[in-house]
This record gives C-alpha cells, sequence and structure tokens, in this order.
C-alpha cells in the first residue's frame, strides 16, 4: 500500500505541474489574443531552440512544460522531438554527479541532434501532413469578445463570494502549495526544482483569483479541468503503477547480452518505456567502463524520463510518433558512433 501511495503522490505532482503550466499557457494566449501563438508558431527555428533549452535542464520540467505547449498546438511536432531527444530526464542529475565532464559533453551533443532532428522531422512530416493523424486541441480564442483578465475592481468580490469552480480550483491549487511547502509532494527534490514548481502554483493561484467568471468557467474549468486534467492523471498513474511492479519482476541489466550491438539495441528499446530509472543501468555500465559512449548517447536519445507521459495522456498516437522519431535517431546517432569507434 505504501508503494501505491508514493506511486500516486509522484502522479499528482506531474499533473500537477502539468496543469499550472497549461493554466498559465491559457492566460498568456487569452491575454494577449494569441499574438505571441501567432509569432512563435511561425518562426520555427526559435521553437526547436526553446525546445533544446527546455530539454537540456536536467528533470522531466521542461519536457512537461513542451508537451503542454504542443498540446495546444503552439510549437510543431518538430520542436516536441527537439525536446524528447534532448532531454535526459532526471538521469540528468545522476550523470552530472558522476560523470560531470561527459555528462556536459552529452548535454551539449543531444542538444544539437535534437534540433537537427526537430527540423529533418518537420522538413518531411509538415503539418499538413500531421493533421490527419494528430486531433486539433487549438486554444479557443474568443475573437468578438476582449477579456479583461484583471478586473481590479471585481477581485474582492471574486474572493469573498467565490463561483464554485473559483472555489475548488483555489482548494486545488492551495493543496498543492501546501503539499511542497510540507514536503508531501516533491519533497525528495532539489531546491530549485521545488522552487520553480512553487512559483508556478502561486502564479497560478494569482490567475485563479483575479480572472473574471467567463474566462474561468470557459477557459479553465470547462477547457482544462473537465478534458485534460482527469485523463491525464489517469493514465500518469496508471503507467506508473505498471511500470513500477514490472519493474519489480523484470531485471532489465539482466536481458544485457556480451555483444555491443545488441546492448546497443536493447538501450534504445529500453528508452520507449516513459520512465525514469532504466536509462541509470546503461549510466551504470558506461562507469564501469562496460560500453562505449555511443550507447549511453543512443539510450540518452531514445529516453526521456517522465518527460511524456503527460503526451501519453493527451494522445497515444503522438506519444508513439515521437518515440518512433526517437528510436531512429538513436539508432542511426549510435550506430556512427559505434563503427566510430566511440
Amino acid at each position: 500500500m505504501k508503494e501505491i501511495f508514493f506511486v500516486f503522490k509522484h502522479a499528482l505532482m506531474i499533473t500537477g505541474f502539468v496543469f499550472v503550466m497549461m493554466l498559465v499557457i491559457e492566460y498568456v494566449n487569452v491575454l494577449t489574443k494569441g499574438i505571441w501563438q501567432r509569432s512563435i508558431s511561425k518562426k520555427k527555428w526559435q521553437q526547436y531552440l526553446l525546445g533544446a533549452i527546455l530539454g537540456a535542464l536536467p528533470g522531466c520540467l521542461g519536457a512537461f512544460t513542451v508537451v503542454s505547449l504542443f498540446s495546444h498546438r503552439l510549437v510543431s511536432f518538430g520542436a516536441l522531438v527537439t525536446t524528447m531527444i534532448a532531454t535526459s530526464g532526471d538521469e540528468a542529475f545522476v550523470m552530472f554527479a558522476m560523470i560531470p565532464d561527459k555528462a556536459l559533453l552529452l548535454t551539449i551533443f543531444i542538444f544539437f541532434v535534437g534540433i537537427m532532428a526537430g527540423y529533418l522531422t518537420d522538413k518531411f512530416f509538415p503539418e499538413s501532413k500531421l493533421q490527419i493523424y494528430f486531433p486539433e486541441n487549438k486554444l479557443p480564442l474568443h475573437d468578438e469578445e476582449k477579456c479583461n483578465c484583471f478586473p481590479s475592481e471585481k477581485i474582492l468580490g471574486f474572493i469573498i463570494r467565490p463561483s464554485v469552480p473559483r472555489l475548488a480550483l483555489i482548494v486545488i491549487i492551495f493543496s498543492l502549495v501546501l503539499g511542497i511547502l510540507t514536503g508531501t509532494l516533491a519533497g525528495d527534490s532539489e531546491l530549485w526544482k521545488k522552487t520553480t514548481i512553487l512559483m508556478a502554483f502561486i502564479f497560478s493561484l494569482f490567475i485563479v483569483l483575479t480572472v473574471p467568471n467567463h474566462f474561468l468557467i470557459e477557459h479553465l474549468w470547462n477547457h482544462i479541468v473537465k478534458i485534460h486534467i482527469p485523463r491525464i492523471f489517469l493514465w500518469t498513474f496508471g503507467t506508473l503503477l505498471l511500470l513500477h511492479f514490472l519493474m519489480g519482476f523484470i531485471d532489465i541489466g539482466a536481458l544485457i547480452a556480451d555483444n555491443l550491438l545488441i546492448v546497443l539495441l536493447i538501450a534504445v528499446l529500453v528508452g520507449i518505456i516513459p520512465e525514469s530509472g532504466p536509462h541509470l543501468i546503461f549510466v551504470t555500465l558506461f562507469v564501469q567502463g562496460s560500453i562505449p559512449f555511443s550507447i549511453l548517447v543512443a539510450s540518452s536519445i531514445s529516453q526521456d524520463g517522465h518527460g511524456s507521459l503527460p503526451l501519453l495522456a493527451e494522445s497515444r498516437k503522438s506519444f508513439l510518433a515521437v518515440k518512433a522519431v526517437n528510436v531512429f535517431f538513436a539508432l542511426i546517432i549510435g550506430l556512427t558512433g559505434y563503427v566510430a569507434g566511440y
């Protein structure tokens, strides 16, 4: 029961962060009437650079953010690929602790591989082709309405006499903030990560307290809370729970053979698992000198920690498509490095 509760808290933390990021994106999009959306959508290189930077940040928060952007079609599929290739998830912390010089080299390398892969993905699979595979899910913009998202004269009334949806959101976000402050959520995370999550939660609370009722009900409650959040939490919790018990019965390390090409293939395929942990096997093997750098690179390109879990919840087709692209580039880069003797 303790293990199930641990997985539940982890899923709640992931869902909570994705929730507030979607809330902030919705707020900024409506506040600016989509100006920033149209701006970033036209500049693909900015998307690739943003995706690579967020992906290169240790941990999964950057990847969660880009998944939120992609789910609203604010960045391209190629930018999503860039992020998932550039990220090493929580394993990045371990690598920087154990092999800081190699970890830095690896991060820089997959940063540029991710940008190249994102560009090539959009080049060969433009948005017009992908629309038949991925459902449209753009943020609703009501051009006929002018949203005063900070009606100062009404804010006190919102707080004193909140509507049911507003009160529910206040309770949810305040509970998340309390969970961070008490260590119930993300208690074992690094200080910078907890600070980042806490700031995002507090800003989302500001949004909920100050936006008018129409925005709160139509954009936040009906769009995010009712449509996205239940699906994201259930898929995240279910996937984490399944993987938790499977990892207890399957020793992935025992699957590694003496043939390095087989190890390379296994490393790439293991990267498909949306979980922080399996990649550490290959980090450990590299530190011990049992595998070359090329296999560590291939594993890092293929895997993305928990970064793709919200994507799995939003669109299984998108999840499988990203994983397929990642596996392709992981095999190409990994085999090239192996043949070259790295």
